[in-house]
């Protein structure tokens, strides 16, 4: 994932694409602040899974700021970052649509054989592993308590 992004801020530089080059070093930024912070703690490079979970909070974080200057009328702001979130969600896996993350949800809780509420966290747990970044957890969240108390 970091080649990748390093190519594509290459490319994007020599393209003279200011946006794509911005939103490319934010990428860059982040991944070696995190970097920075795992040998910190003892560890090497972050791995991918931590890659992602850290552009899909890029990603929340552009959303929740968007909404923020839209409510005070700031549309050029909330559509630059509304580009930015187009092209962090470039770099994530495909997201699960709503169908696909019931049945995932399902065939977890049949899979660890999952049946109360007290099960949701060993649920949780195994869906975060099977599909890291293909889904909302928030929402998913409902989701399996709604699956665990049926």
């Amino acid at each position: 994932m970091r080649d990748t992004i390093s190519a594509d801020l290459k490319t994007a530089t020599l393209a003279r694409d200011k946006q794509r080059t911005g939103a490319l070093r934010l990428i860059s930024a982040a991944i070696k602040d995190r970097d920075i912070a795992a040998r910190g703690a003892g560890q090497g490079q972050a791995s991918d899974t931590e890659l992602i979970d850290l552009l899909a909070k890029m990603v929340k974080q552009r959303l929740e700021s968007a909404k923020i200057y839209e409510d005070n009328g700031r549309a050029e702001l909330a559509e630059q970052e509304r580009a930015e979130i187009a092209i962090i969600e470039a770099y994530l896996p495909k997201q699960l649509s709503e169908e696909e993350a019931k049945a995932a949800i399902a065939a977890v809780i049949a899979d660890i054989g999952a049946n109360g509420i007290k099960d949701m966290g060993k649920v949780m747990a195994e869906l975060k592993t099977r599909h890291a970044g293909q889904m909302d957890f928030s929402k998913a969240s409902a989701a399996v308590k709604a699956g665990l108390t049926a």
